[in-house]
């Protein structure tokens, strides 16, 4: 004699059941819901819980003073780490240069504050890539973002990007990208005379 199963499952039922097992990640979206939890807008406060390899640093190894603020830039990390002559002291994670070859590592300066760059390539992007644009005015699709500090190295920058995906990465041809939130903020910190620190 064969037996009835406990709990039967018929049609309806089983269109009913995959229907609300599909909606589940809709629901779980809704941004009305009193159970959704707003995102941290501090990107250097999240990033910092959550690469193991990204911690703050004190200034005292690496700089003599504070005389005009020091940055420093870890290639390993992909950190950027400012001290105001204060000793106010801000973390930020940076794109570095996508290749050995391209890295540049020594002491360095802000020798200018550009409030709008605009983008011409090296000759050195030009000879790799001959389909680079060779002028790009300053706006939303600038490879410089919305602020740059000119070093006193040639054509080395730390800039803004409008590709937020090369954070993080190996991504530049020798400069060093922040996000445009971050560049600004380090815009209005940092000076002219500002010393800088590659490692």
């Amino acid at each position: 004699m064969a037996k009835t199963p406990r709990f039967p499952v018929n049609r309806r039922a089983f269109l009913a059941g995959s229907a609300a097992l599909l909606a589940t990640p809709a629901m779980a979206q809704n941004v009305n819901s009193a159970a959704t939890v707003e995102m941290e807008r501090d990107l250097s406060q999240s990033v910092r819980r959550n690469i193991s390899s990204f911690r703050t640093l004190d200034w005292r190894p690496y700089f003599s003073d504070l005389n005009n603020g020091a940055i420093l830039v870890d290639i390993d990390s992909r950190a950027l780490h400012f001290w105001a002559e204060n000793g106010n002291y801000r973390l930020y994670p940076s794109s570095v240069p996508l290749t050995e070859d391209l890295t540049r590592r020594g002491r360095t300066r802000v020798t200018f504050k550009d409030p709008a760059p605009d983008w011409r390539p090296t000759p050195a992007m030009k000879k790799r890539d001959p389909d680079w644009p060779d002028y790009v005015p300053p706006g939303p699709d600038n490879p410089l973002g919305t602020r740059a500090l000119h070093l006193s190295w040639t054509y080395y920058r730390i800039h803004g990007t409008h590709d937020t995906r090369k954070i993080g990465r190996r991504s530049s041809n020798g400069c060093i990208g922040l996000y445009n939130e971050h560049i600004e903020e380090l815009y209005a910190l940092a000076k002219v005379g500002t010393q800088v620190l590659l490692i």
